[in-house]
């Protein structure tokens, strides 16, 4: 403890783990505290099952139908990692993807009137899908091939269209979308939680559109990719990147205080030691004054013993629930992952509902997600605060993430993972420094 760092991390949550690999990569010597005895804080993944039952207050435990206890690995904050995404660039370029391995999940569905269908993400399916009319087919079919050749720098691709100046809405208005096709493309395509992006320039929908297609294309079955033995893993891949590069790992760590001089700080103080810095990164439970609440989620873990009706048996899905559907402000989303993923045992899945909480009953919130899966064996209902900061830290130099949002993919977090490098290094983040140099850790034979 007594030396100096050029950062202390506190916390052990996917956005520090990522922060604190790549800060070690970049030579910087890094030393990382948990006050938990386990990796990944808020994204931690809770395994054996029986320490899951314990943590939601369940007295009699799993039943025997279960299965063994350690086949089970589940996700508090449940993710999936778009294929072409950021964080998926990460892992390549940190070459994290050592550590860890893959499989795509098996399909991408939208929840229309009560009933889900695939989400039509290319022209084949857009004239296969259910979802739309013969007319509406051909119509989003030429909106997609708008999208796919569409290159800010190209006038010839844009059709009159203003990456920085037309908005979503009158987008879709030229190519004369339903308000269905509207939602399943702004919900379930481009990501969005709320409807507030269609009055905003074209440029920012049409680019995630492309990221949802690209992503698609590499695996062919859904653009989405989830690690063997659950998220866990990912915070501990990249601890071990920041390992290799020097960084100093200590859990069960208390905290007892940030130590400040002239409202920067200089350290860490844990039990009567102190570890000196020059920059801090943290979640927001180290750093209770310098947050402001942003609202909450709702999460509900299901246990059930079958795939989702509708999804052709998919042993792992996403489905989007726009709020339009359903009277809300912003979407409800469902992940499912089972044994075939080795996070529960033989012949169970694992089904989580999230959703921003609007009401005095977040639990109602998420019905219209509950009743897709029924029957349930067992459901664990959690709400969380969200917290953002309240600084952005040049002053003081801690740099405080987000709390984790109820969307099922990666892509917020990566946005505040780049944002955070951002005030930190001065520079924008970038991922060809991310590349490891060659033979600096591992040597030729790897390469």
């Amino acid at each position: 403890m007594d030396e100096a760092y050029d950062v202390i991390v506190l916390g052990t949550g996917l956005t520090e783990c990522i922060l604190s690999g790549i800060m070690s990569v970049n030579g910087k010597k890094v030393l990382h505290m948990d006050r938990n005895p386990y990796y990944g804080g808020e994204s931690s993944s809770i395994t054996p099952l029986e320490e899951l039952y314990k943590r939601f207050e369940i007295a009699e435990g799993p039943p025997e139908s279960m299965g063994r206890g350690r086949d089970w690995n589940v996700d508090l904050i449940p993710k999936f990692l778009m294929a072409n995404g950021q964080l998926v660039k990460m892992l390549l370029y940190t070459e994290v993807t050592r550590y860890l391995d893959f499989k795509v999940v098996e399909g991408s569905f939208v929840y229309k009137a009560g009933k889900i269908y695939k989400v039509p993400s290319t022209e084949t399916e857009a004239l296969a899908s259910n979802l739309m009319g013969m007319f509406e087919k051909r119509r989003f079919r030429k909106f997609l091939v708008f999208v796919a050749n569409f290159d800010e720098n190209d006038p010839k691709t844009l059709e009159g269209v203003d990456p920085h100046g037309t908005t979503m809405r009158e987008v879709y208005r030229r190519f004369d979308l339903g308000q269905d096709v509207i939602d399943f493309t702004g919900h379930a395509l481009a990501l969005y939680r709320t409807d507030d992006y269609m009055d905003q320039p074209c440029l920012e929908t049409i680019n995630r559109i492309k990221l949802y297609s690209e992503s698609l294309a590499r695996y062919g079955k859904s653009p989405y990719l989830y690690p063997l033995y659950g998220l866990g893993e990912l915070p501990q891949g990249f601890a071990r990147l920041s390992a290799i590069y020097g960084g100093t790992y200590m859990l069960n760590k208390p905290v007892d205080e940030i130590v400040m001089e002239g409202g920067k700080v200089v350290g860490v103080k844990s039990e009567g030691e102190v570890a000196r810095c020059k920059q801090l990164i943290c979640d927001p439970s180290y750093v209770p004054d310098r947050v402001r609440p942003a609202g909450k989620v709702v999460r509900v873990i299901c246990i059930l013993s079958h795939p989702i009706r509708g999804t052709n048996d998919a042993n792992s899905c996403q489905i989007i629930i726009p709020q339009n559907q359903v009277g809300r402000n912003s979407d409800i989303y469902v992940c499912l992952i089972s044994s075939a993923h080795n996070v529960a045992a033989q012949g169970k899945y694992i089904a989580i509902a999230s959703t921003t909480v609007e009401t005095d009953s977040p639990e109602s919130e998420v019905q219209p997600a509950l009743e897709l899966l029924e029957p349930v064996d067992q459901k664990f209902v959690a709400i969380s605060a969200l917290y953002e900061p309240t600084e952005d830290g040049t002053e003081s130099q801690i740099f405080c993430s987000r709390s984790y949002d109820a969307t099922t993919h990666f892509e917020t977090t990566c946005d505040d993972i780049k944002d955070i490098y951002r005030r930190m290094a001065g520079a924008p983040f970038d991922f060809e420094s991310m590349k490891r140099r060659q033979n600096d850790v591992f040597g030729e034979d790897e390469q």
